[in-house]
């Protein structure tokens, strides 16, 4: 990232605070900030001691002149922006297709324009066999993706697909961590729910794999550690030290799954084995040289892979907790 310019769009949240952190020792040349909250721009800005290399610029990708400008004279694009919160989008389907479709169009169609040379999308689980409008939307946003690298482009577009990430705005753990000691109820939606976790530093990890060794075309999944949400509570009611904490179920909310997917029985067809912590989706269309690359890679020998499969113990939950400091 030595001199690079590079966009973050969506930059004030959790992944653009810890990806900045870890930009900035990279010595770019310059970090541009594109989000709709000036409030959170500035907060990041102080945060940062108001570091020249970034810049912070109100815009939202719903609106292409924006997206167009901030891309000018950008070399990487990490396309953060997203409505995320499965009911919001369940029930504000055409705010969520906005934003989370036609926004990422505008980030491709910049980047073209802009020849900018690479486009690194941030996906989720959730678009594995989506169930949900945020998981359809961000579905469609890797076709999106994937298909923009055989336009008559010299731009590379590829995707990451990560799980829920410990401690970000809206984590699992903040709310449980805030009924443990307001309420001495934990509210699940069902006590069979499992989720895919990984740690901030390890998604930012994930976006840089994605950057340095794609090709275009591809999506990349990060292996992770699964395990009951009921798991995750207890340890969390554990480590509190409050007393009489129950658990209740208060049912599956719109748009919810039990077990999500980071592969999905069609994927595991295609996708391969990068090395051992990552695994690569190939697309289903052609994409010039791409499958040749990884021709190599031995294939994936799974039916799908599902949050349901290989669950941490409650002590192994407890020494991820205590890794990411959140049982202090």
């Amino acid at each position: 990232m030595l001199n690079k310019t590079i966009l973050i769009t969506g930059g004030t949240g959790s992944w653009g605070h810890e990806l900045v952190k870890q930009l900035l020792p990279k010595n770019p040349k310059e970090i541009r900030i594109l989000s709709r909250n000036e409030s959170s721009q500035v907060a990041m800005a102080m945060q940062h001691e108001l570091n020249d290399k970034l810049k912070f610029i109100i815009g939202d990708i719903r609106d292409y002149e924006a997206v167009q400008k901030a891309s000018q004279n950008v070399d990487v694009i990490y396309h953060l922006a997203a409505l995320k919160h499965v009911p919001i989008c369940e029930n504000q389907p055409y705010e969520t297709l906005k934003t989370n479709i036609v926004g990422t169009q505008h980030v491709i169609d910049a980047a073209i324009t802009n020849n900018v040379k690479k486009v690194i999308y941030i996906s989720t689980d959730k678009a594995a066999n989506p169930a949900n409008f945020y998981g359809l939307t961000k579905a469609i946003g890797e076709k999106l993706i994937i298909h923009a690298n055989v336009m008559r482009s010299s731009t590379k577009f590829v995707c990451i697909r990560g799980g829920n990430v410990l401690g970000t705005n809206g984590s699992v753990i903040h709310v449980f961590k805030d009924q443990i000691q307001r309420k001495g109820v934990v509210g699940i939606t069902d006590k069979r729910m499992t989720r895919f976790f990984l740690t901030l530093e390890e998604a930012i990890k994930l976006i840089f794999k994605a950057t340095y060794e794609s090709q275009g075309g591809e999506i990349f999944v990060m292996k992770m550690p699964t395990c009951k949400i009921t798991d995750l509570a207890e340890v969390l009611i554990e480590a509190s030290g409050e007393k009489n904490v129950t658990i209740i179920e208060n049912g599956i909310r719109p748009g919810e799954k039990l077990h999500e997917l980071l592969l999905s029985e069609y994927e595991c067809t295609r996708s391969v084995y990068f090395d051992n912590e990552y695994f690569v989706i190939l697309p289903s269309i052609e994409i010039k040289g791409l499958n040749e690359h990884y021709s190599k890679l031995q294939k994936v020998d799974l039916q799908s892979y599902s949050s349901s499969e290989e669950l941490m113990t409650k002590e192994e939950i407890r020494k991820m907790l205590q890794k990411g400091d959140f049982l202090s």
